[in-house]
Order: structure tokens, then C-alpha cells, then sequence
């Protein structure tokens, strides 16, 4: 029987209840999402496991970090996570609605969201699963919108999308004002085409800062330098 949990070198995600498990895509967010040296309070957007706000924990050491999951059994098992974790008494699991979260007024330097995909999709059978991986709960510009309200004046807001987002990402963000100053373009291996993109925004305008990352080489688990250079502080394997 596989294991109900994901051990990684500083915590271990247990798994059992969340509708998402731990995947690739939240990994790269948290460790790729960046903040400025003085970085006091980072969000997770629908937290799910609590991955991506213990990644962030242990990456800024300094800062506090608050995890928001819309669903009662996810947020439990990612309070259990923190609470099993070195940053316990950084990180606070909240139960709650983005849209009922911006209601706090909270500022922060970071924003971090891996948000809903598939808007176009065949919604999931499992209630869960399906909320957890489509938008109907929070479109991208209900994300984008309430980000900029959060946001401090230097803060990043940064998200992980499917590539066919992108469109919509570069068009929506303008009039609410942020902008895209760092993009990550991600591809499984050589041969496919990008199908993420990972994005940093703020409400600053400046120079866009390009880069693609490749997962894989011809060979499967014939990870790239760059790619074990990025998740090394974490996987147990690199």
C-alpha cells in the first residue's frame, strides 16, 4: 500500500484527506515565489496540504505565514502538517473563502496561489476534487483583484497556471493594476510544449524578466540541473 504521506527533508505532508495531493506544481511555486530581504508576512491562497506555506516557512525563516483553505477536511489536515513542522508557531491554517479573507485587511509582501484549472473542463466526480481543480470557487480575476487590495506597495503576488492562461493573465492584470515583472516558462521535457507558466506580479511596472525551465531530459526521472538546482532544499532525492 502506498504511503499516506510525502516526506521531504524538513517536514512531511500527510495526505489522506486533501483533495489535491502533494504535485510538481505546487513544489515549483514554493520554490520558486520570491520575496524581498525584509519579507514579514506571506498568504497562501487555497493551501490545500499546507505544501506551499511550509515551503515558504522554511525558505523565509523570518516571516509569518497565513494558509487560507476553503475546505474543512483540507485545511485540518494541513493544520496537522504545520502542527507536526518546525514552523508551528509561524504559520496559522484558516478556514475560509478568498473572498471572505479580504475582508481582514491583512497586508502582505507575498501572495502565493496554485489557483483552480481547467475553467473549460469536465468538472471532477469527487465535490472535493472538483472545487479544488476548477475555478468555479475563485476566477482568476476575483484572484487578481483581491491580491492588489492585499498586496503592500512592494509586494509579489505569485501563481502557477496552465500556458493557455497566459493570455488571459497578461490581459486581465493591467486594469486592475499589476503587471507581470518575472515569468517562468516550464516544460516537461524537450519534446512537449510549455504547459505552465509561472508568474510574479506587482503593482510596480518594470522591465519583464524571462525564463524557461525544463523538468526533464528524453528520459523520464532524468531530471535537468536546473530543475534538482530549484527543488534540491526539499526533495529528499536531490
Amino acid at each position: 500500500m502506498a504511503n499516506n504521506y510525502f516526506q521531504f527533508k524538513q517536514f512531511r505532508i500527510v495526505q489522506e484527506k486533501a483533495a489535491m495531493k502533494v504535485g510538481i506544481d505546487g513544489v515549483l511555486l514554493g520554490a520558486w515565489a520570491s520575496c524581498h530581504e525584509r519579507c514579514s508576512h506571506i498568504l497562501d491562497v487555497g493551501t490545500g496540504t499546507g505544501l506551499i506555506a511550509l515551503m515558504l516557512a522554511q525558505r523565509f525563516y523570518n516571516a509569518k505565514v497565513t494558509a487560507i483553505e476553503i475546505d474543512a477536511q483540507a485545511a485540518a489536515e494541513a493544520l496537522f502538517n504545520v502542527r507536526q513542522s518546525p514552523w508551528n508557531e509561524l504559520i496559522t491554517v484558516q478556514t475560509i473563502s478568498f473572498q471572505d479573507y479580504l475582508e481582514s485587511n491583512e497586508k502582505f509582501d507575498l501572495i502565493v496561489c496554485n489557483p483552480p484549472f481547467f475553467t473549460n473542463g469536465t468538472l471532477a466526480p469527487d465535490n472535493a476534487r472538483a472545487q479544488a481543480r476548477h475555478n468555479s470557487g475563485l476566477t482568476l480575476n476575483e484572484l487578481l483583484s483581491g491580491a492588489s487590495t492585499l498586496l503592500k506597495p512592494q509586494g509579489r503576488l505569485s501563481l502557477i497556471l496552465p500556458a493557455e492562461q497566459w493570455t488571459e493573465l497578461e490581459r486581465t492584470s493591467p486594469p486592475i493594476g499589476l503587471f507581470v515583472n518575472r515569468i517562468c516558462w516550464v516544460k516537461p521535457n524537450p519534446q512537449k510544449p510549455v504547459h505552465r507558466i509561472m508568474a510574479e506580479l506587482s503593482a510596480i511596472k518594470g522591465d519583464l524578466q524571462e525564463e524557461t525551465l525544463l523538468i526533464e531530459y528524453e528520459k523520464h526521472f532524468d531530471y535537468t540541473p536546473e530543475y534538482r538546482a530549484l527543488t534540491k532544499d526539499f526533495y529528499l532525492k536531490f
